[in-house]
């Protein structure tokens, strides 16, 4: 699971999207709660809050697929706009690789709550995550290059649906690191 180098096609996208899920239940889903939510410092995520965050974020991308998938998605003036979607969906993928070293900042809709999250975090990233591959495999014939998407994030940034899908993948990949630094903190409390 490395950052793009390469287009990735639909079903390699959608198998990076199951082995992010397959880690993140094995690694994860056996922690207390209060292990989950347990932040390395004040400004710091929780476990949990990582994944609270990737749930939010990602929420958002299921009626535009579903719109993708049933071909009543057409793209906005803004989204036609040459080079536009082409110039941020590169940039974003680059700055969200997890090999990338630069702090970001999330985007206020979508930090996450407060850490006291329950021990059913990972059950339910788990179930979006199922429910997101079927989203994404159903775009399976769709031109992935020429359907342009409008970011839940920021209304002034559009992208490919190709795009679409591989940030939000390096962004769970980023999320996925984030949270397994958390967890190998030396002060990480036992079980």
């Amino acid at each position: 699971m490395s950052g793009r180098k390469t287009k990735r096609n639909l079903n390699e996208l959608v198998d990076e999207l199951d082995a992010i899920t397959s880690l993140s239940k094995d690694r994860f889903a056996h922690l207390s709660s209060a292990q989950l939510n347990w932040k390395p410092g004040l400004d710091r995520w929780s476990i949990g809050q990582c994944f609270d965050h990737l749930m939010t974020a990602n929420e958002p991308y299921f009626p535009i697929f579903e719109r993708i998938a049933k071909g009543e998605k057409k793209n906005s003036l803004w989204e036609s706009m040459p080079f536009v979607p082409g110039l941020f969906g590169g940039l974003l993928v680059k700055s969200l690789d997890p090999s990338s070293t630069r702090k970001l900042k999330a985007p206020k809709p979508f930090m996450p709550l407060a850490s006291d999250l329950d021990d059913r975090i990972i059950e339910r990233f788990a179930a979006q995550q199922e429910d997101l591959s079927e989203a994404m495999a159903a775009l399976e014939g769709r031109d992935l290059d020429a359907i342009k998407v409008t970011s839940p994030a920021l209304k002034l940034i559009t992208y490919s649906l190709r795009d679409a899908c591989t940030i939000i993948v390096v962004h769970e990949q980023r999320h996925l690191q984030q949270a397994e630094r958390v967890l190998t903190s030396a002060q990480f409390p036992a079980s």
